[in-house]
């Protein structure tokens, strides 16, 4: 294998990307990008894709088409050995879920469609606290690609989940495409109610069975319900939107939705830093979130929190003073909201000022916290399990709900979308993760700048036997840039400028202080590094427990954070531009930032 050929059609964009391997390994030979086409006028997927063929092959010299036709497997020097593609084109996969108890199965519901590369747009349940009218609006508003309904364990009660059944039923949802298309509906369930869901949906829709989601209180099985959404998605739901017949075809099958490729991304990512890994993936309209937690992979998406059409969204559940504490200079409220208006009515545009790039930075530091909030609710243990906490409390038994996601065992995270991959320096990126994300302990930080993870997780899904030294190669030479290791102990409050951990690397010697942020640079070839901190503080091991690891070859700057968790903002304005100063300052992460600063807040005020 000499060339690989992978195709991502966003909602947006449509990229097209080559990968060719010569005397040096494998590397990235082009990318290139055209509008995506699956909307009216064009109605055709295949319109953009063949557009961004065309630039590709004009920007490689590599001829990848003889007219309407691939030319995959290619011959000599032309076209490519494997063409693979993933897509979330007209927004992707829309669902809706359902359960009895929202807490319970329609949470477990909503892991299963989240992942599957689903965008949940509604979660129906029993005690949901809206009426049975208020329900059936809801559902007949949607029109979802795909139902998932599931309720109860096995054996228990079916009457609920044939109520369920039978507000699907009443409210008769239409679909995005294809006015005779019967919704599929996948039914995960009390399997003692497969037969009365079968009498109640049969003729409307296309029911297919699988495993309970939650055939016990104790225990949870998702991986049917993926799987099943996963391949009606490819058969059934994805060939009826426009050209997408062709695209299948071209890839022999090997198309996935956008999310699930990353989450695979992701998965092989965290095997290979062997650590929990978080991920994240900011777009203009939506914010996925990945936790790959001891081998498995969570994901959530927050559907109204993005950089340009949802913005209002992330200044609505943020609040003005959230964004605006983020800014080294006082700023008029009304200000933030009419440069956020703009920006939703001209979404593609990029900062022009550093005024704009701040503020932008801002919406992305809250956007991205909002969705980690978020993710953290979602992904918890199981609610409804009896299980014994103490020799003290034995008899008292309850279920703890308690978020699966630490950010003292999240050893990695992985930033990408716009506003962290198209950050002009590394110190933006570093300070959106680390003031959004608040890292503990130690922790890498990196960037995919060039959105490569879906490509690499479609391959892994799809052809990893023949392209695993390909993948690996691609991962760590193309994919994945180094943004900095943070170190931030975690403690009591701490009075501002007291030492809390030393750190030794390279034969140097730095401080960790209270409340402060610094950076030390990193050899190429990287270093051993120690942290000891004091005794109430833990980097990892345990409070007063010394840390020991070494820094990656190519990593480069340790980051040294200070600062308490949560983060401790002044309510006093003057000390809080006075610390956000020197946090910038710290991090390179503006040229002549006090200068351009005071420019600014006289042009404000």
């Amino acid at each position: 294998m000499r060339r690989i050929l992978a195709a991502d059609v966003g909602s947006t964009t449509t990229k097209v990307t080559l990968f060719v391997k010569d005397t040096g390994g494998w590397k990235l030979a082009g990318k290139m990008v055209a509008p995506t086409t699956v909307e009216a006028p064009d109605l055709d997927v295949m319109i953009g894709l063949r557009n961004a063929l065309a630039k590709l092959e004009r920007r490689t010299g590599i001829k990848l088409l003889d007219g309407a036709r691939l030319l995959v497997p290619g011959s000599g020097e032309d076209g490519a050995d494997i063409f693979v593609a993933t897509s979330s084109a007209g927004g992707g996969l829309q669902m809706m879920v359902t359960g009895l108890v929202g807490t319970m199965t329609a949470e477990s519901a909503h892991r299963a469609a989240l992942g599957a590369g689903a965008v949940v747009s509604d979660v129906v349940s029993l005690d949901d606290n809206r009426t049975l009218i208020e329900r059936l609006e809801a559902i007949k508003a949607m029109r979802p690609d795909m139902i998932l309904l599931t309720g109860g364990t096995d054996g228990g009660n079916v009457s609920d989940v044939a109520a369920i059944a039978e507000y699907i039923s009443m409210a008769r949802p239409e679909p995005r495409f294809g006015k005779d298309f019967k919704i599929p509906v996948i039914y995960a369930g009390n399997v003692d109610a497969r037969d009365m869901v079968d009498e109640v949906l049969r003729e409307a829709n296309d029911v297919t069975y699988t495993d309970n989601i939650r055939p016990e209180l104790e225990s949870e099985r998702l991986g049917p319900a993926r799987e099943a959404i996963s391949r009606i998605f490819l058969e059934h739901v994805m060939m009826r939107a426009p050209g997408y017949g062709t695209l299948v075809n071209w890839t022999d099958g090997a198309v996935r939705p956008t999310p699930v490729a990353v989450g695979e991304a992701l998965k092989y990512a965290a095997a290979y830093f062997g650590t929990n890994v978080l991920g994240v993936d900011i777009g203009g309209a939506t914010t996925d979130v990945f936790s790959v937690i001891e081998g498995r992979l969570y994901r959530t998406v927050s559907a109204n929190l993005g950089m340009s059409y949802s913005m209002a969204n992330v200044l609505a559940e943020a609040k003005p003073d959230s964004i605006l504490r983020w800014l080294p200079w006082e700023f008029d409220e009304n200000i933030v909201r009419n440069w956020q208006f703009n920006k939703m009515v001209r979404p593609t545009t990029l900062p022009q000022t550093l005024e704009d790039l701040m503020l932008e930075q801002a919406v992305a530091t809250e956007a991205l916290r909002l969705s980690l909030e978020h993710h953290k609710s979602l992904v918890r243990g199981l609610k409804g399990v009896h299980q014994r906490r103490t020799v003290s409390d034995v008899f008292f038994q309850t279920g703890t709900g308690e978020t699966l996601v630490k950010m003292m065992e999240t050893g990695v995270i992985i930033g990408s979308g716009g506003a962290l991959s198209h950050a002009p320096r590394w110190g933006q990126a570093a300070l959106i993760m680390i003031n959004a994300f608040r890292p503990e302990g130690v922790t890498e930080l990196w960037v995919d700048n060039r959105f490569l993870l879906p490509h690499l997780g479609v391959l892994l899904e799809t052809a990893r036997e023949k392209a695993d030294e390909a993948i690996r190669e691609i991962l760590t030479r193309e994919t994945l840039v180094p943004v900095g290791t943070v170190i931030a102990p975690v403690g009591p409050a701490a009075r501002d400028g007291s030492v809390i951990a030393e750190v030794r690397a390279g034969g140097e010697s730095q401080s960790v202080t209270a409340g402060d942020m610094s950076a030390l640079s990193v050899p190429a070839g990287g270093c051993d590094v120690e942290v000891i901190p004091k005794k109430e503080y833990d980097v990892g091991n345990g409070p007063g427990a010394a840390v020991r690891f070494a820094v990656k070859k190519g990593m480069p700057h340790l980051i040294l954070d200070g600062r308490h968790r949560p983060l401790d903002l002044h309510s006093d304005s003057r000390r809080r531009i006075e610390k956000i100063k020197r946090w910038h300052r710290a991090l390179s992460a503006y040229p002549d930032q006090d200068a351009a600063v005071e420019t600014l807040a006289k042009e404000v005020s």
